[in-house]
Parts: structure tokens; sequence; C-alpha cells
């Protein structure tokens, strides 16, 4: 037998007891999951019978050779056949094959088409998933009369040389709310932490919702907040129906306030209910504040993460914040001077005073005009200011003015893009 062979090579390959008698056909073959980067064989499941088909599973320290069949130690007697197919472990053509991965290195989900495996003496690892198309012809058994076609017609065709081929200690593989095993695999988690949340909410765009929580789920908790924050909004919520209450709001109250308004508008009322109840007192407040607001207006697009200072601060106590606040999910650049009763008094920014003197007061270096827009105003003001101060954030007040929070760009930005695209529909209905 070779150093390495494929999956499609062996199922389906004689099964014969330590007297040379047949016992009947490999179907699948189970993996130890434990450190090991490269899982090695636990057992097989053997089949027999052809209208009424029985399953049996052997461990494989029972397998006494590899060569064109698969000969056992033990007697057939020693095998407990049953009518439903074996499935308690995690096996090749059950949780891998045909199954969609995340290749961790080139950041794109995949569909396995067939499993290559190296063989070290009677043992068998698990080296490599088989994406491309020779991976499919093989397991339909056309390698010879596509090879002979394709050898005839484009003999320089890299059909006929290349493998997508995919270590395995680079893959992912999504299987949890299928089944009760769920793959954990540390090397490929800690190349799925080092993805670009956005490419991460991308790669989930292609998943089917079972897959997404999956893979969310592998994710670690600070990679689960940017990554759902960048997820779009239906998204989000077809997520949270698959999480538990803790969960989802445990989600919802360490992302942008703006962002968990938006998730929380559409859910039930009785589940925004519950979620919220689960939350902290103080989180679940504010949050209830932003619901109270039209979605359109300053007060439902504001964040209510923000950096503030009172009016004798410094440009040092101004440093001192941001470095404290570097993690914040809100906006660092801008700093908002709030007086004892929280009115706004002046705003600055990161570049206005960065290379000012440290003791210099920080109301010395704000804005000469204190901009802001209130808490009902509608999308075409806030928009109209932004443009004409060019500020990527502005802050929003009460009647009182009193800092309620702040709306950035972005947040503007995805609001008129919504606004737009729901029209274009219109036009075309």
């Amino acid at each position: 037998m070779k150093l390495f062979v494929f999956l499609s090579e062996i199922l389906g390959s004689p099964v014969v007891d330590s007297q040379g008698r047949r016992v009947g056909r490999l179907c699948d073959i189970a993996m130890r999951l434990n450190a090991e980067v490269y899982p090695r064989a636990a057992g097989c499941v053997v089949r027999r019978g052809l209208i009424r088909r029985e399953y049996a599973y052997f461990d494989f320290d029972k397998i006494q050779g590899i060569n064109r069949e698969f000969k056992l130690n033990v007697k057939a007697q020693s095998l407990s056949f049953q009518p439903r197919r074996w499935r308690n472990e995690f096996t090749l053509c059950n949780d891998v094959l045909d199954r969609q991965v995340v290749d961790t290195d080139n950041q794109k989900v995949v569909r396995v088409n067939d499993v290559h495996l190296l063989r070290v003496d009677n043992r068998l690892y698990l080296a490599h998933v088989d994406v491309g198309l020779r991976g499919l012809v093989r397991r339909l058994e056309w390698t010879p009369m596509i090879d002979g076609v394709m050898r005839l017609v484009r003999p320089e065709s890299e059909y006929l040389s290349r493998e997508d081929f995919i270590s395995w200690k680079n893959t992912q593989v999504l299987t949890a709310g299928r089944y009760k095993n769920v793959l954990r695999l540390d090397v490929a988690r800690r190349k799925l932490a080092q993805i670009p949340a956005a490419d991460l909410a991308e790669i989930m765009e292609d998943l089917d919702i079972y897959e997404k929580q999956a893979l969310f789920k592998s994710l670690d908790v600070a990679t689960q907040r940017r990554v759902f924050t960048d997820l779009a909004t239906q998204e989000k919520q077809e997520l949270l129906e698959q999480l538990s209450d803790k969960e989802a709001a445990d989600i919802l109250e360490n992302i942008p306030a703006d962002e968990a308004t938006d998730v929380l508008s559409i859910l039930p009322k009785e589940q925004m209910l519950r979620l919220t109840r689960r939350m902290e007192t103080a989180t679940a407040k504010e949050l209830r504040k932003l619901l109270g607001f039209a979605k359109d207006s300053a007060g439902g697009l504001m964040t209510t993460e923000y950096l503030s200072l009172p009016q004798e601060a410094t440009v040092a106590d101004a440093l001192k914040m941001i470095k404290e606040n570097v993690n914040s999910p809100g906006n660092i650049y801008y700093l908002y001077v709030v007086d004892d009763n929280n009115h706004l008094v002046g705003s600055t920014s990161v570049r206005h005073f960065i290379n000012e003197d440290p003791l210099k007061p920080i109301m010395d270096v704000c804005y000469s005009k204190n901009i802001f827009v209130n808490t009902d105003d509608g999308m075409e003001e806030i928009a109209l200011l932004l443009e004409k101060y060019k500020f990527s954030s502005v802050p929003v007040v009460n009647e009182q003015e009193e800092l309620q929070g702040v709306i950035t760009t972005d947040d503007v930005l995805e609001e008129l893009i919504s606004l737009a695209w729901s029209k274009y529909k219109e036009k075309l209905i």
C-alpha cells in the first residue's frame, strides 16, 4: 500500500477476519480527536448485505494488515452487527466528506471532495482534505476516463498535475448543531482568530445557519464580538436565534450600543425583553433609551460609547483617558467636555491637541464652535452637518443640551445606503 492513500480509494475495500473469511466492506473510518495535529484513525465501520444492510464497528488495533483488503486479527463472530449505521464518533464520511470547511490559510469556505490519509505501518492519519476537482472525479471513479480525455485535448492542463489539498492543521470543520460531536481543533481556532473580523463575517455569509453557528462558537469571545458587529443585521438575528439567551445577551451588551439596538429593534418583543433583562442594569437602561428613538433620527442612530471629560481636565488627562480606552468599542479620536450636569460645553479631537502642552486645559484646545445635533434631528440634517464641518463624529444632545451619545459617519452612511436601496427596490416593483 502507498504511503499516502485517498479515502475514496479504500472505501468499499473488503474486510476479512483472522481466518480469511469475508466480513463485509469498509464504509467509514472514525478518527481520534485529541491534541494531535493530525488525528489518527480510531476505528472502522464495516457494512454487509445489499438489501438489508447491517453495520459493525471495530477498533483500529484489531487490524492485522492493510493491503488490498483490511485483515482483522479477530474472528467474524466477535463483531456485533446492527441494522442502524454506527454513529457515535467523529467519522470521515459523516463529518468531513462533502462538508464545507474554512481554509484558515486562504480565508475562504471550500467543500471537501476527498480525504488524503497518511499510512504508517497499520495506522492511518488524516493529513489533508482534497477540495479540488480531481478529488470529485476520483470519488466518481471517472479518473481514467477524464484523465485520458484531458491528455488528448489539453495535455498541458493544470488539472492533470495539480492537487488542491489543504493541510488538516489549517482546516476548521463546521458540524456543530447537526450532531453531538463538535470538532475543536486548537490550531485552526488560533488561525481563525488571526483572520480580520470583516473577512470572517464575509466567510460566514457562505455558510448555512448550522455552519455559521459552528464557526461562531469556535471563536474566542473577543473575536465573536468583532465578527458579530460586522455581520448584516438579518444574519445577526438568525445567529441570535441559535444561541442561548445568556450567550445572546452577553454578545449584545459588549458591542457598540447602536449596533445592539439595531438588532434588538427587529427582534420579537418577547425575545427583546428577555435579552435586556439578562443584561447588566446600566447597559439595559441605555439600550432601552436608544430603542425609544425613531430609527432614522439622531437618537436612533447614536451610540452611547464615547469619551467625555470634565471642564477642569488637562491635555494630559485626555491622553491618559485615550490610552486607558484603546480597546473601547466606541470612537476614541473625539473627546467631549461636559459640566457637572453633563451639559455639552466643548468638543475636540486627538489631532487637535496631541502636540499641545500636557498641562494645558482641555477647554483651550476645543473647537471654537460647539457643534452638535439634537436627538430628534433627521438624517438629512445630520449628514449636512458632518459634510459642512468635515467631522467623522458628532455629539447628540437632548433639549437641555445634555450629552446623550455620538453619531459617526459610518452610522449615517449605512443608513443612507439602506434607504437608497429600499427606494431602488420600490422602483423595480
